[in-house]
């Protein structure tokens, strides 16, 4: 690496403060000598990142109302993507803690299929289909390295599989609360909602006139594999999309993404005029969709529980709505979103889970799953109240626009990694769904 300065060198050596009489110039890259003059190369750099990043923004399909937050939030998910390979970073931090002093610091630099699928969608709400070409790259890679057997929940940026979890001893950690970690467990875990989430991350590819590669027959065995799988563990214990390192239970989420993966399977066979693949796979999410609504709901709390035959309540029942399980109306999820707000919320702010964890119950709240109730509370009818809902949540945005994993919901101050691609994914969906239409205003 090689800093390119025309300060002094000698202060910059010694670290020593010096009075700025002028514009000084810094480049920190790659070790490579300059063929022009510092401040001339830093000029020009300068130049062609603003007007890429305004070329490329100006092909947003925006909604009218939040322009600046959700282009701030686009390039940000954008900035997030490893070109080279199509990788799709959570967060590009480690170790920063989701609340002080609670030691979960985790280690977020890498592709977690669950989050990227995210991050597509989102992008794709706005017409910017590139990333997801992009990042369909790399899914391929990972499905066909599969061979059709257990899927990781995330992988490193090259499609690494082993990210093994270590201590840096040596680093005191964000504000001295360590410890600092390297690499992640989850790699280990069994997380059954990611067949789902790869289905639903590639099933554009087979409906998108504009994309470049369409996927089609030659590609539908490869998905149809991750489908088998996600028939195969549906039912079955795992760790849950968030993660738990020491409790698995049938959880309610990862059934709601084996539905998902057989849904979707279904209507790519129908548009590929694979008539008996398409019964096939829609006879099994017929089963599924039943048997999700019977064995997840808890009559004692009227809600959707977070497990099979459960009792506590988790933010993620609320994307039944999202992926289509069940119609926002009915009155079962109306009533779920009634009884999380008694027990998941901290006024406009929302936890993940109220049932403690490997290290007690959660403190502060998770940015995605208030976004997940903004969502719903709009699809239900109550607009006004995510409105403001959502007025909180830009304004817990620094001066950027960014936003971390998690809001404290007495400080306001950002715990978590940072900037976190589910938090920045959540303001593009509010906003796409809360803008008033263009017609309306010109």
């Amino acid at each position: 690496m090689r800093l390119n300065t025309d300060a002094s060198i000698s202060h910059i050596l010694s670290r020593q403060p010096f009075v700025l009489s002028r514009e000084y110039n810094f480049m920190f890259g790659v070790d490579e000598t300059l063929t022009d003059g510092i401040a001339d190369t830093a000029r020009k750099f300068e130049q062609e990142t603003i007007s890429y990043w305004r070329t490329w923004s100006k092909r947003l399909a925006i909604p009218f109302e939040y322009q600046d937050a959700v282009i701030r939030a686009a390039i940000t998910l954008k900035l997030s993507l490893y070109e080279d390979t199509g990788a799709i970073v959570a967060a590009m931090t480690t170790s920063i803690p989701e609340a002080p002093g609670s030691q979960r610091n985790w280690d977020y630099r890498y592709c977690w299929l669950r989050d990227a699928f995210f991050v597509v969608r989102a992008l794709n709400s706005l017409s910017e289909v590139g990333t997801m070409e992009d990042y369909l790259r790399w899914l391929g890679n990972v499905v066909i390295g599969s061979h059709g057997e257990h899927i990781q929940p995330l992988y490193g940026i090259g499609l690494e599989r082993e990210l093994p979890e270590s201590f840096v001893d040596g680093l005191p950690g964000y504000r001295g609360m360590g410890p600092v970690r390297v690499g992640n467990q989850a790699q280990e875990h069994f997380q059954h909602d990611v067949y789902g989430n790869i289905v639903l991350g590639a099933a554009q590819a087979f409906h998108d006139h504009r994309l470049l590669s369409r996927a089609g027959l030659a590609e539908f065995p490869h998905l149809e594999a991750v489908g088998e799988q996600a028939v195969r563990v549906y039912g079955t214990p795992d760790a849950g999309m968030w993660e738990l390192r020491t409790r698995a239970r049938v959880h309610t989420s990862s059934a709601l993404m084996s539905w998902a993966a057989c849904d979707r399977l279904a209507k790519i066979a129908r548009r590929l005029e694979l008539p008996e693949r398409a019964a096939y796979w829609h006879g099994h999410a017929a089963r599924m969709k039943e048997e999700i609504l019977a064995k997840s709901w808890c009559e004692e709390r009227q809600a959707f529980a977070e497990s099979f035959g459960g009792h506590e309540l988790d933010a993620s029942i609320l994307l039944m709505v999202e992926v289509g399980l069940i119609d926002a109306r009915d009155p079962r999820f109306i009533s779920t979103v009634d009884a999380m707000e008694k027990s998941l919320c901290d006024g406009p702010y929302m936890r993940r889970y109220e049932a403690a964890d490997d290290f007690g119950k959660p403190e502060t709240a998770f940015n995605i799953c208030t976004f997940w109730r903004i969502d719903a509370l709009a699809k239900i009818g109550r607009k006004a109240e995510a409105r403001q809902i959502f007025e909180t949540m830009l304004a817990a945005r620094n001066p950027l626009g960014l936003l971390s994993e998690d809001t404290h919901p007495v400080t306001g101050e950002m715990w978590g990694n940072f900037p976190q691609t589910y938090s920045m994914v959540g303001i593009i969906n509010a906003a796409v769904r809360l803008s008033a239409p263009w017609d309306s205003a010109i």
